[in-house]
């Protein structure tokens, strides 16, 4: 597990570099990219125990799986349900949102692009959120008068808008993703920061644990790579849990429940309510919600969620066996 640890930590102290350097960025971006494109090659199942074990150190057990990691996994080799995919896609994600009788918890959107170049900057009197529909991570927030980086911009995105992240961790609901660039009203709160990100941790429609992180992007947008990361985990009744999920709790981060916190509950019952696990992410600013996203597979399925206990219970909440069979890759063959 050492290994394990300073494998991790190599990866953090390299992202932390590479955000303050953007040619040893690019350089790196691509090496990594070049890597996935090598372990294409390489079968679903073999490829996810290899990664399972690299990350975590535990062999994975697809064949009578228990743990909520092994489950994920499981769900990610197994299962082909296209609503997945659309939940998946940051763009079409909006109109499932909206089906579900939630139309106002959307972000206002500027405009919809296939590559870069084409998306208007010049034209933005206020800072704007720009990202990818198709992955994690690839987003920057744009502010006008600023000391914007177009042609790292215009790099970074068209590059990302060539790859298909299914090769990443296996997603399947990445795989057939039509690849664009989306820009959004950025949020903030009464005193100019960044919401926090309440993530919903539903099963089979019900909504069991929030996992509630600090500080997840920095002033740019980005992923924040700086500092040392918090994650406090919830109940339901919103008391803080012994759980850990890949870093520590804070309790002196320990935040008020909010005062929609039953609504926020209501909207990630209602929008996880055809899946057998996903996560919903729903920002609160200052009392009013708004949509972040669906996320089906949680740290891709790797994380270290602690104690051994709370990984035993949170896959006992994923029923297999009431996945509808037509969603079942190769079922009946």
């Amino acid at each position: 597990m050492v290994m394990i640890k300073n494998y991790t930590d190599i990866l953090i102290a390299l992202s932390r570099f590479s955000r303050k350097h953007p040619l040893f960025h690019q350089i790196l971006h691509r090496c990594s990219v070049a890597i996935v494109g090598l372990q294409k090659f390489i079968p679903d199942e073999l490829y996810a125990k290899q990664m399972y074990k690299r990350y975590t150190g535990l062999t994975l057990n697809l064949k009578e799986p228990h743990l909520f990691n092994e489950k994920l996994w499981w769900i990610k080799l197994n299962v082909r349900n296209p609503l997945m995919t659309r939940c998946t896609d940051k763009y079409q994600v909006r109109e499932y949102v909206a089906e579900c009788g939630y139309p106002d918890i959307l972000n206002k959107l500027y405009g919809v692009y296939d590559k870069a170049e084409q998306v208007p900057l010049d034209s933005f009197s206020k800072e704007v959120f720009i990202k990818c529909t198709h992955g994690s991570g690839t987003n920057c927030i744009y502010r006008p008068r600023s000391n914007f980086d177009h042609r790292r911009f215009i790099s970074d995105f068209n590059f990302d808008l060539r790859q298909n992240h299914f090769w990443n961790s296996r997603e399947w609901n990445y795989k057939n993703i039509v690849p664009r660039i989306m820009c959004e009203q950025v949020l903030r709160d009464k005193n100019g920061k960044l919401p926090r990100d309440y993530k919903f941790m539903c099963f089979h429609g019900k909504p069991k644990l929030l996992f509630l992180e600090n500080e997840v992007c920095d002033e740019n947008g980005r992923r924040n790579t700086s500092g040392t990361r918090f994650i406090n985990v919830y109940d339901m009744d919103f008391r803080l849990t012994s759980i850990t999920s890949g870093c520590l709790s804070q309790v002196n981060a320990l935040i008020k429940r909010p005062i929609n916190f039953e609504y926020m509950k209501e909207i990630a019952a209602k929008l996880s309510e055809p899946f057998p696990h996903c996560r919903v992410d729903l920002y609160d600013l200052d009392g009013k919600v708004y949509f972040g996203e669906i996320t089906f597979f949680h740290g891709g399925g790797c994380v270290d969620i602690k104690p051994y206990e709370a990984q035993l219970q949170m896959g006992n909440w994923i029923d297999l066996a009431a996945i509808p069979s037509k969603y079942i890759k190769n079922a009946g063959n």
